[in-house]
């Protein structure tokens, strides 16, 4: 006997095929990641990091300065699992309210991004760490600006070190 001619008794094919191949309801599923997911954010977001920038090249970051946040990351041993990327400019509606309720995010690193750009109430410079709602917020400059600026790189790392406890 072949594996091509197995004959299985009707009480056995129908306990496999419990289900028929085709589904007649037609009901179009909704799938609740996309409903859950108001913004256009890359990462998952695992330890609640939200990292905003603003740019108009692509929908997230162009790759050098992508390279340079994984750096970064890696220095503060996060992944791409551990946060979300988000863009202002891809994402119009943002503000502060809804990064706490749908992002649910404790800590907010604004990349060239203002505060009042994303409605938050508090003003406060660059490199200084600032609790608010329950969350901590850092703006420093965009991105693109660290690449050769070993100072800025500086005062970057010192407050990540705070805010991680590394």
């Amino acid at each position: 006997m072949s594996l091509d001619n197995i004959k299985l008794p009707p009480l056995v094919l129908q306990q496999l095929f419990t289900h028929s191949l085709i589904d007649l309801k037609n009901s179009p599923e909704i799938d609740s990641k996309s409903e859950a997911k108001a913004f256009l954010t890359l990462g998952n977001n695992q330890k609640k990091v939200l990292i905003l920038v603003e740019t108009e090249e692509t929908l997230y970051l162009p790759d050098n300065q992508l390279n340079f946040l994984l750096g970064i990351l890696a220095a503060c041993n996060l992944t791409m699992e551990d946060v979300a990327i988000l863009n202002i400019k891809k994402n119009p509606s943002v503000n502060y309210q809804l990064i706490t309720t749908e992002l649910q995010s404790e800590k907010v690193f604004l990349f060239g991004v203002q505060p009042d750009q994303i409605e938050l109430p508090v003003k406060f410079p660059t490199y200084q760490i600032q609790n608010y709602n329950n969350q901590v917020y850092l703006a420093a400059p965009p991105l693109s600006q660290f690449q050769d600026n070993k100072a800025e790189k500086t005062k970057l790392w010192i407050c990540l070190q705070q805010i991680f406890n590394i």
